[in-house]
């Protein structure tokens, strides 16, 4: 995958839970586009809904994967509840939980919430701030080797790329894939 919608891992209990962070900057070129100023009205940059599920996915993607050593091609198959109540602006940091809800040989669900960290808020008397929860996403996925159509894939894993190993290296989490 080409786009990383998180930027580091910074928990994995395995098989259990992680948690990732993403920071949002304007130098992300989706920022540009949602939205530009008008006659009318400023540039309103924020990120899209669809781009934080997909940083859930991404996570939950990554839990899931790990729970078999990344010996299986995990693939999103369904996203089975998204409710979010804010859009995240340039200079805010996102924080993705995602915990196993139920694991089995064809694939798992998972249980995700999203917190946001306003950048005015950052730390309070040299404390973290308390972020806002704006989201729960549940997601559902499946070992994409095991699918019942019997449609074969290529050996290597190609859903966890080089970027995924790099997020997962620099995060200082070890994996054999």
């Amino acid at each position: 995958m080409r786009w990383m919608w998180i930027d580091r891992v910074i928990e994995l209990k395995a098989k259990e839970r992680l948690v990732a962070i993403k920071h949002l900057s304007m130098a992300e070129e989706h920022l540009h586009d949602h939205f530009p100023a008008t006659a009318t009205r400023p540039q309103l940059p924020v990120m899209p809904m669809s781009l934080i599920v997909e940083g859930m996915a991404q996570s939950a993607g990554i839990l899931v994967g790990h729970a078999n050593d990344f010996k299986e091609k995990v693939v999103l198959a369904k996203v089975a509840k998204a409710s979010l109540t804010k859009d995240p602006t340039p200079g805010c940091t996102l924080r993705y939980t995602a915990t196993i809800d139920r694991f089995t040989d064809n694939g798992a669900s998972t249980k995700g919430t999203v917190d946001l960290y306003h950048p005015e808020q950052s730390y309070l008397d040299d404390q973290p701030a308390q972020p806002e929860r704006i989201g729960e996403i549940d997601l559902i996925f499946s070992h994409l080797d095991r699918n019942s159509a019997g449609t074969q894939y290529p050996k290597e894993n190609f859903v966890f790329s080089d970027s995924f190993r790099t997020i997962l290296r620099t995060s200082g989490i070890e994996s054999s894939f």
